[in-house]
């Protein structure tokens, strides 16, 4: 990002443009009704930012290295590739969740919002949120070393996380069991209600941080089985 501030620029740029579009585009068709949601669409746009990121972030990765030749370097680095990813996991999360912070100030600059934020709370919930969104890149990534080429059913569930934080999650209690969809919930109560984490109920908050856990668990064992079966078949650096 600080190599090629072009491009960092440009990106930023695009996700606010892609805001901009909603925000304007969507005054222009609902008037007043979009003001009624507009919290909510804040909310969901500054998760969404965030999960998208890191999520494709792994897949990404890994694609990249396979292409520049490079992947089976990491194998024979002395931390083994299950430790650098898992270190590329928590760097991008940490980064991601910054770029998302510039985009909440800028939305909220430009719609005249106001959100009740409290940082131990948007932190403490936005992470456990994040771990289901890097469960699902750990098994991306398990499936870009199998079939290198995943470009487009990435792009794909792009438009889905968009489906998972949207979801009416306080009308149909087994949606909170998709991922990221527990998450967007609580953050929307939270930062549209001045809400903090400790007066949540207990309930609500245990079904957040398993969904974490168990999204997280099962990518990373699929990033595991995939990373044996291509070195098993030989296709691990081969593009």
């Amino acid at each position: 990002m600080i190599r090629y501030p072009v491009n960092t620029f440009s990106n930023l740029l695009l996700t606010y443009l892609f805001f901009l579009l909603i925000f304007f585009g969507g005054q222009a068709i609902a008037g007043p009704a979009l003001t009624e949601s507009l919290d909510g669409i804040i909310v969901g746009f500054f998760l969404w930012t965030m999960s998208s990121l890191s999520f494709g972030y792994l897949a990404y990765s890994v694609s990249a290295e396979a292409q520049w030749g490079t992947l089976e370097q990491l194998y024979m680095t002395p931390f083994g590739i299950r430790t650098i990813m898992v270190v590329k996991a928590v760097v991008g999360t940490t980064i991601n969740f910054g770029w998302g912070v510039v985009m909440l100030l800028l939305m909220l600059v430009t719609s005249d919002q106001t959100l009740q934020i409290d940082i131990v709370t948007v932190l403490s919930l936005g992470v456990l949120t994040l771990a289901s969104a890097l469960g699902i890149g750990f098994l991306f990534a398990g499936l870009a070393l199998l079939y290198k080429r995943i470009e487009d059913l990435l792009s794909l569930v792009n438009f889905l996380i968009v489906g998972f934080i949207a979801v009416p999650v306080g009308s149909y209690s087994l949606l909170k069991a998709l991922p990221l969809a527990q998450g967007s919930y609580l953050l929307r109560q939270t930062m549209e209600d001045g809400i903090l984490v400790w007066e949540l109920p207990a309930v609500e908050l245990l079904i957040l941080v398993a969904t974490a856990v168990a999204y997280v668990g099962v990518g990373y064992y699929v990033f595991w089985w995939s990373q044996r079966r291509a070195r098993r078949k030989g296709i691990l650096g081969h593009y």
